[in-house]
């Protein structure tokens, strides 16, 4: 059974190319990518895109893509589940040439036809934990798994001072119970998320009894209180409601670019998992070539230095964003997750969650 960690502080970011991005095109054809910098001929044409990005990353990404390469892009938005069902639905007469954002390692196991294999020349340029393990979808950015949201009026009136609040281990403190808000992981991708990250880090060893000791713990604290949506959960813990939110990075995140004061993001000094989100080119598709730019370029050095400046963390993580509310990869100890692993245990440590739930 197949159980890896890798937990510690990264090493620090290298140099970022100090052009902006879009700016200096790089080398995005298919057998020639490079990381970056020689600017290459446009091949123009056209590339399908279906996406549920946010409008953030599609437009930090296509205009560089398209001033690079000299493709245009056939932009496609629609939510996760209407892009999965249509290239279901058009597997034999293909539309799209890339799902860009609605592809991950369960989807891809239930519908290997769906995708051409191809691992791009820049695959290797990314952290070895990141990179294309199946031959058919690759990774792009990443998703912070666990980001807990602390409320600082409530921890001042509960009588806590949140700067030695420093990770998962002090959910437990006693004046936090019945104050934490945290998702269902049966019902939830971003609540099951943050269960697999505890089982992860909270042990001697990854997913064992005494990660699980800490979860039933954890569960007590809740104290019956499980929230139905991902949103209440930093949006309650926002107004007041909890002192603390067992969220994901993004829309904490979010909150502080939008000026709120009274909030502050922890990443769990255990250990802290960022989910890769991926890329595939649609099996059949009528663009192949220039669908392998389009990987070629997001996983490019140009590519991954479109996201400095969102709040979207890239998966070459020697790019580092540019938000004073982002830290560095470099400060944040970061652990990876064994995703196949935890996928195929997912039924039964669903069934163990609700056992200690209601037990």
């Amino acid at each position: 059974m197949k159980k890896r960690i890798f937990s510690a502080l990264l090493a620090a970011a290298m140099v970022v190319s100090l052009a902006a991005c879009g700016s200096t095109p790089a080398s995005t054809g298919g057998s020639g990518a490079t990381s970056g910098g020689d600017a290459a001929p446009a091949s123009g044409g056209e590339v399908v895109v279906y996406s549920p990005n946010s409008d953030t990353e599609v437009n930090a990404v296509i205009p560089a893509f398209e001033a690079a390469t000299g493709i245009k892009v056939i932009l496609q938005s629609m939510g996760t589940g209407d892009v999965l069902a249509r290239l279901e639905a058009e597997k034999a007469n293909p539309q799209a040439d890339v799902n860009w954002g609605a592809v991950n390692m369960a989807y891809y196991t239930e519908h290997p036809d769906l995708y051409m294999e191809y691992v791009s020349p820049n695959d290797a340029n990314l952290p070895e934990a990141y990179q294309n393990s199946t031959g058919y979808f690759t990774n792009t950015k990443l998703s912070g798994s666990a980001a807990l949201l602390l409320n600082l009026d409530v921890f001042e009136e509960i009588g806590l001072d949140p700067n030695e609040f420093t990770g998962y281990k002090d959910l437990l403190r006693p004046e936090l119970k019945g104050r934490i808000a945290m998702g269902d992981p049966t019902a939830s991708s971003s609540a099951w998320a943050e269960l697999t990250n505890m089982l992860l880090v909270m042990g001697d060893e990854p997913y064992d009894e005494k990660a699980w000791e800490f979860v039933g713990q954890f569960v007590d604290q809740l104290d019956g209180s499980i929230l139905s949506s991902s949103s209440q959960i930093y949006k309650a813990t926002a107004d007041g409601e909890y002192a603390v939110g067992v969220s994901y990075e993004d829309p904490c995140v979010g909150l502080l670019e939008d000026g709120a004061t009274n909030l502050k993001v922890v990443y769990p000094e255990e250990g802290a998992v960022w989910l890769p989100a991926g890329v595939a080119i649609v099996a059949g598709c009528k663009n192949e070539e220039n669908a392998k730019k389009f990987v070629d370029f997001l996983i490019s050095q140009e590519g991954q230095e479109c996201y400095a400046d969102t709040s979207i963390r890239p998966v070459l993580t020697s790019v580092e964003n540019t938000s004073p509310n982002m830290p560095p990869f470099s400060e944040i100890n970061v652990a990876y997750e064994d995703i196949e692993y935890c996928a195929e245990m997912q039924p039964q440590w669903q069934e163990r969650w609700m056992e200690l739930v209601t037990g």
